[in-house]
């Protein structure tokens, strides 16, 4: 066994191990930490693969942003964490007879795969030589040149994603005084405006 597939076997433990410890953590910022080990491994993977981008792309982006701020987002949230937990506990059923269904259907999808004829030279024949192009500029090529029209309506779909998740979240609260701009334009003065006679020696 040489040092590549000792450091495959590694991290791919670390990932299955860290993702099922992501589901199972009674803590939720337990959860997160193990979803950034599940990332970091993932990267490993990533490099031995050859793919130094798209490992340094998980780390930075899933990593150092999206992982980071659920980790925020969990420790400043004022989460009840015991009525979660009921509410976990009623679907439990329902969650489990699912994932029953789930993993039937990998297990039969497993036993009847078989490789087509051709297959490998086909995944091959995608990735161009080393030599020539490299990683990066291969994949900035297929993205912004072959596929440039998916790669944006894919980023517009996260816009739109990002801005349902600010809608949904949004909560106006009553005992905080907001300005109304259009409510101040079209005031009436002289219903604004009251005028009180004040009688000498009388305070208001």
């Amino acid at each position: 066994m040489s040092v590549a597939d000792f450091a495959f076997y590694i991290f791919a433990i670390v990932v299955v191990a860290a993702g099922l410890l992501v589901v199972i953590a009674r803590n939720p910022v337990h959860s997160v930490l193990w979803l950034i080990l599940a990332f970091l491994s993932s990267a490993g993977l990533f490099v031995l693969l050859g793919a130094e981008f798209l490992a340094m792309l998980l780390i930075i982006v899933y990593v150092g942003a999206v992982a980071v701020l659920f980790l925020f987002v969990v420790m400043m949230l004022d989460i009840d964490f015991a009525a979660l937990k009921a509410e976990m506990a009623r679907y439990f059923p329902l969650a489990s007879l699912v994932g029953l269904v789930i993993l039937m259907q990998l297990a039969l999808l497993y036993g009847s795969w078989v490789q087509a004829d051709g297959a490998l030279g086909l995944r091959q024949a995608v990735t161009p030589d080393m030599a020539e192009v490299e990683n990066t500029r291969a994949l900035g090529m297929i993205l912004y040149d072959q596929y440039f029209v998916l790669f944006q309506l894919s980023g517009l779909i996260l816009l739109v994603a990002m801005i349902g998740a600010i809608v949904l979240t949004m909560r106006h609260r009553t005992n905080v005084k907001r300005q109304d701009v259009l409510q101040q334009m079209w005031r009436d003065p002289a219903k604004a405006m009251e005028l009180k006679d004040v009688k000498p020696g009388q305070g208001l």
